[in-house]
C-alpha cells in the first residue's frame, strides 16, 4: 500500500475556498511537490504556473513555456483528487524530462511511474476519471444513421472546412444538424 508523499487539505476545507483561494491553494501544492522533486533533483527548475488549460486534460507539463498548466474548471471540480493526483503527475512530468535523459524517454514510461510510485507514493495513472462535461463543452450536433455526435468547436470548424467524419458503429458520414439540442 502507498503512501502519499504530499499533504493535501481536506475536501472539506477546500470546499470552502473562493477561485483564488483554491488557485493559492493549487500554487501551494505545486511549490511542496517542486521542493519534494528537489530533495531527489536538486538543480530542477521551478516550473512557472498557469491556470489556462481547456478541454478535457486537468494538466499538462509545457515544456516549451517552461511550467505546468492546469484546467481551472476540472480543478474547481475535483478539488481533492486535483491537488493529490494532478499537480503530482504533471510534477513527475517536469522532473523526468529534467533528467540527462528526460527528453528521450517516453511520457509515462518506466522512469515517471517510478517517481509517482517512488517519490509521490502513488499508483501512476496516465488519465484522470473526472466529469468532462462543463470543463469541454461540445456545442455542435452531428447525426448518422444509429446516434447523435457531439462535436468540439475545433472538430465542427475542421468539419465546415470539408473534413468528412464516419460514425464507428454505422458507418455512415456524419452530418451537421444545428437544429439538435447539443450537450452543453
Amino acid at each position: 500500500m502507498l503512501t502519499p508523499a504530499l499533504p493535501t487539505p481536506s475536501a472539506d476545507c477546500l470546499a470552502t475556498l473562493d477561485a483564488g483561494e483554491l488557485e493559492a491553494c493549487l500554487y501551494r501544492q505545486v511549490e511542496a511537490a517542486w521542493r519534494l522533486c528537489r530533495e531527489v533533483h536538486p538543480h530542477l527548475p521551478r516550473p512557472r504556473i498557469w491556470c489556462d488549460l481547456r478541454g478535457k486534460s486537468a494538466g499538462q507539463a509545457h515544456f516549451g513555456r517552461g511550467g505546468l498548466r492546469f484546467n481551472p474548471v476540472l480543478l474547481d471540480e475535483n478539488r481533492h483528487p486535483f491537488l493529490a493526483e494532478v499537480v503530482p503527475h504533471e510534477m513527475a512530468h517536469w522532473l523526468v524530462w529534467h533528467l540527462d535523459e528526460g527528453p528521450r524517454l517516453r511520457p509515462h514510461g518506466r522512469e515517471w511511474r517510478q517517481v509517482m510510485r517512488e517519490l509521490f507514493g502513488l499508483e501512476p495513472h496516465t488519465t484522470h476519471r473526472f466529469d468532462v462535461g462543463r470543463a469541454s463543452p461540445m456545442p455542435f450536433a452531428y447525426r448518422c444513421a444509429c446516434r447523435a455526435h457531439y462535436f468540439s468547436p475545433r472538430r465542427h470548424a475542421l468539419a465546415r472546412r470539408g473534413q468528412r467524419y464516419r460514425c464507428r458503429h454505422c458507418a455512415q458520414t456524419l452530418v451537421y444538424t444545428p437544429d439538435e439540442v447539443a450537450k452543453k
